[in-house]
């Protein structure tokens, strides 16, 4: 007889436990929690809107030559994506993901919206959940991107294939502490512009994220990781990726141009740039 904790429902993907859960699902979601942590903020300050992305970056061996080692990858010049969970998973889906987004250039003549590709994404994992002799990924994903429909974007996507929309997350092995740590900061914000409290929430995100530029957000993810981080922090442990955001003369040069690209809104920062934040 099966336990209530999963039992023999716990070696089938496609058949519900007595409680409702997909219990390999909740295995994927436990890789997901040994994995090392990322997290992602995303800043709607006027002045300097964008997204930022970053990981630890570990090595098992100090044989290992860790410069070849990527957790933070671009799939298009204006989406990127960082995991936790398993390394091997993670590389199929972005090999997918940069295919679904070269077909849907090939058919529109653009790179597609952050949303759309974090959809065919999430709808592969989704059907790793319900097919017999697969598995599900065992990888969640922050998606960060800018489209001129949406803007900055930043989406959670978990083995489930399901995904939402943030305005700071953390997944990984300190994905509690890392939240905790982001909330003080919205409770800080709270504090110094007192809201209505029916809407709580809304303007403490909001006044969260208006009061920091892209550059505060770069400092609040180093702070944030380094609040679990084992050992030394140096730019070879740490990988950071930046969305910004195209000013009006970029977008209308991009269309002069006659390509309709501008130039790409996503980038990872060399390790240079890691280590001149990290000395500040």
């Amino acid at each position: 007889m099966a336990t209530a904790d999963g039992g023999a429902y716990s070696y089938s993907l496609t058949v519900f436990s007595p409680s409702g859960k997909l219990v390999q699902i909740e295995h994927a979601l436990a890789a997901v929690s040994s994995g090392t942590t990322s997290l992602g903020i995303k800043v709607l300050r006027q002045a300097s809107n964008g997204i930022v992305i970053a990981t630890e970056k570990k090595s098992s061996s100090i044989l290992i030559d860790d410069s070849m080692i990527d957790k933070v990858s671009v799939i298009c010049p204006n989406i990127g994506i960082v995991y936790s969970g398993m390394g091997p998973d993670f590389r199929v889906l972005v090999a997918k993901a940069r295919k679904s987004a070269q077909a849907y250039w090939k058919v529109y003549g653009e790179y597609p919206p952050t949303k759309v590709l974090t959809q065919e994404i999430a709808n592969l994992m989704q059907q790793a959940t319900h097919s017999g002799g697969v598995r599900p990924y065992g990888v969640s994903l922050l998606v960060a991107g800018w489209d001129i429909n949406q803007g900055p974007s930043l989406y959670q996507v978990d083995p489930s294939g399901s995904y939402w929309a943030w305005k700071a997350s953390a997944i990984g092995k300190n994905m509690v502490n890392a939240k905790t740590f982001l909330e003080k900061r919205y409770a800080e914000a709270f504090r110094h512009n007192p809201p209505n409290w029916p809407r709580l929430t809304e303007v403490v995100l909001h006044s969260y994220n208006d009061d920091i530029s892209l550059e505060d957000a770069i400092h609040t993810a180093l702070l944030t990781l380094k609040e679990g981080f084992e050992g030394h922090m140096t730019e070879k442990t740490i990988e950071i990726g930046i969305v910004t955001v195209p000013s009006q003369a970029e977008l209308e040069a991009g269309k002069v141009e006659g390509t309709g690209r501008v130039k790409p809104t996503f980038r990872k920062l060399t390790e240079e740039e890691v280590r001149d934040y990290l000395a500040m």
